[in-house]
């Protein structure tokens, strides 16, 4: 690649400086925070013409969009949402940008023909009790701020709404199919069909709600970082809480099933999760019926008649349980496909002998399975419309010791062959709980099939080895993360799986600030690094987009001892001039309503004036698009772009 002689879009370094807990800390580019600023559109405009003018010269660019576009091809498809007998489902056939939402074979909601710009999402959606309704959710331009609607769905019509400040609220139906409540700024509400809304809790946090099939008993969660508390309220117009766990540092998540009884799963005392039972009468009360399987932390449980059928994770490959649920005894387990992710069970919300659920691995796109109880048979319901041959690839679990002796395991992805080293992206996450496992990805398989090496490496800070895992990697513990990555590349290199002029490395959102430390921290290791809609400055990040929601995950800078733990690492704050970046492509979305795309352009900034190399730094930004699930078209066109740029800087040229 031709990058010698590089010119940057000039950048004013200021003299702002903020005087925090006896530290001075200098920010020259806090004026790049202001998206509005003449100076700050005047900078961007030229970093789009920097880069497309480096995307010109990245040969192969078009070669990876058809790649990815052919095996986005597939489509796809959801486990049911049963009403009666009329099943629920999101399906997306190859070429669609959007799925469409259908009841049984009738198309109800479908985005496209909404919007033909491709830029408005279904982001929610809920049937009423006895499927005559519909609440679902819109968002535009790529925002996440959604503004709810009822539509009958006999008609297709609109019979209410919108109602705005709805973002990914849930909602929970009364039986009467004639009310909801719902989330709207982040306080509890009850919407009556044509009469308007109510509120009936108005402490502000994100909630979660779920009510029981009868309509009785409806369950309220509050989350607050790791842990939440839960309530549970009888349905009546007096709204009575009654405490399931409040103060108590856990996850926990209750459901009142058909047979009346109280069930609960939850970290207290189990950090990979297990499920208790008690009396909706006394919620507070309730004892073990599961026990934590230490090993394989618990995702998600299905109520049949008798039986309950329990998803968990073990080292990142899903497995399914069958137990007795009067006694909680392991009975067996389900039959899989292979060694794969399981995802979103659901059952007849009046109950019966069937579970329906998601599966997907590596080169597998996700189908749909269906188990019966009575027989004790997996077969498939449905699969995505689309199909399109995978290159072989064969895939190795590894596993490695971080800097403090901690074994972390990543999954290496490649196709059959001797092991030499190739170029290699290393892709992470390692935050908020959230694990990484196995899941189809086209942008995966493209690079896979051009020759190169994909590996996921399962950090702590994620959920894959349960809360445990999580809380190793948050607030004081977040610099673990960055040893886990670093350490996995460290191995990859000493392996002979790949070199430092090979590695690249990728991260999304949280993901984005496990780039930004990595190559702050360790320059050397890699050749390129990709940094999407990233979260940079940890000293002001709180007060950008929804930030302050994630103080639990991070700390504040309010707080002195957060303050020193969240400068220690901070990507913006550790940019040092004279140093040989790798060549960097940051991606931020202007819709972007979660992470503010001002992080990626100070640290963009920060890093054209520091570098000492030839390696060019540089920023994709896109309009009309944010943080979220956008059309596939958009996806296909940036998943090439960050193809061409790795593949370009790591050697990979077939």
């Amino acid at each position: 690649m031709r990058t010698l002689g590089l010119r940057y879009p000039a950048a004013d370094r200021r003299p702002t400086v903020d005087r925090l807990h006896g530290h001075v800390v200098a920010d020259p580019y806090r004026w790049l925070e202001n998206p509005a600023d003449p100076c700050t559109l005047a900078w961007q405009a030229a970093q789009d013409e920097l880069w497309l003018t480096h995307a010109a010269e990245l040969t192969n660019r078009y070669r990876f969009r058809a790649q990815v576009a052919r095996f986005s091809d597939v489509g796809m498809v959801t486990p049911p949402v049963w009403r009666g007998e009329r099943p629920f489902v999101l399906r997306r056939t190859a070429r669609q940008d959007h799925p469409v939402l259908y009841v049984a074979d009738q198309a109800l909601i479908d985005p496209m023909a909404l919007d033909p710009t491709g830029g408005t999402t279904l982001d929610h959606w809920q049937p009423s009790p006895d499927g005559s309704l519909l609440a679902f959710q819109l968002s535009r331009g790529g925002t996440e701020e959604s503004s709810l609607y009822v539509m009958g769905t006999g008609t297709g019509q609109v019979l209410d709404g919108p109602i705005d400040r709805c973002r990914y609220s849930p909602v929970a139906w009364l039986p009467d199919s004639r009310a909801f409540y719902f989330v709207r700024d982040r306080q509890v509400w009850l919407h009556r069909i044509g009469s308007g809304s109510t509120p009936v809790l108005t402490r502000e946090a994100t909630y979660g709600l779920e009510i029981s099939a009868d309509g009785r008993w409806l369950a309220i969660s509050a989350a607050d970082g790791a842990r939440n508390d839960v309530w549970l309220a009888e349905v009546s117009e007096t709204f009575t809480l009654s405490v399931v766990q409040e103060g108590v540092d856990a996850r926990t998540a209750p459901t009142v099933g058909r047979d009346g009884r109280l069930y609960v799963v939850t970290t207290a005392g189990a950090p990979a999760g297990r499920i208790c039972v008690g009396d909706p009468l006394r919620p507070a009360d309730w004892h073990e019926l599961v026990p934590e399987d230490p090993e394989a932390p618990l995702s998600e449980i299905a109520i049949l008649d008798d039986l309950l059928v329990v998803a968990r994770t073990r080292y990142t490959i899903g497995e399914l349980a069958v137990h007795d649920l009067r006694t909680g005894e392991r009975l067996g387990d389900v039959a899989l496909p292979g060694l794969g992710s399981i995802g979103s069970l659901t059952a007849r919300p009046e109950g019966g002998h069937e579970v329906w659920f998601s599966y997907t691995d590596s080169v597998t796109p996700a189908s749909v399975y269906r188990y019966d109880a009575r027989t004790g048979e997996t077969a498939v319901w449905a699969v995505p419309p689309g199909t399109v041959d995978v290159p072989r690839t064969e895939a190795r679990q590894l596993v490695y010791r971080s800097a403090d002796g901690t074994p972390i395991r990543m999954l290496v992805l490649a196709a059959p062959g001797p092991q030499v080293p190739r170029p290699t992206i290393l892709y992470g996450y390692g935050g908020f709980g959230q694990p990484l496992t196995p899941t189809y990805s086209s942008f995966t398989l493209a690079w896979i099939e051009a020759g190169g090496v994909f590996v996921t490496a399962n950090l702590r800070g994620g959920g894959e080895e349960g809360d445990t895992w999580h809380r190793a990697g948050r607030l004081h513990n977040k610099q673990r993360v960055f040893d886990d990555f670093v350490a996995a590349a460290e191995t990859l290199i000493a392996d002979g799986w790949t070199t430092p002029a090979q590695l690249g490395i990728c991260g999304e959102s949280n993901g984005g600030l496990l780039v930004g430390a990595a190559l702050t921290q360790r320059p050397e290791l890699f050749a390129a690094a990709v940094c999407s809609a990233p979260v940079l400055d940890m000293l002001r990040y709180q007060y950008f987009g929804l930030g302050a929601s994630w103080i639990p995950e991070y700390g504040s800078v309010e707080d002195p001892d957060q303050f020193r733990d969240l400068l220690a690492y901070s990507p913006y704050h550790h940019v040092a001039e004279g140093n040989d970046y790798p060549a960097v492509l940051f991606t931020v979305f202007g819709g972007d309503t979660r992470v503010d795309p001002m992080h990626a352009r100070k640290m963009c900034a920060a890093l054209q004036h520091a570098t000492d190399g030839s390696r060019p730094v540089l920023l994709r930004s896109e309009d009309g698009r944010g943080h979220g699930s956008s059309a596939v078209s958009r996806g296909v066109a940036l998943a090439a772009d960050l193809l061409a740029f790795l593949a370009a800087h790591t050697g990979l040229t077939r």
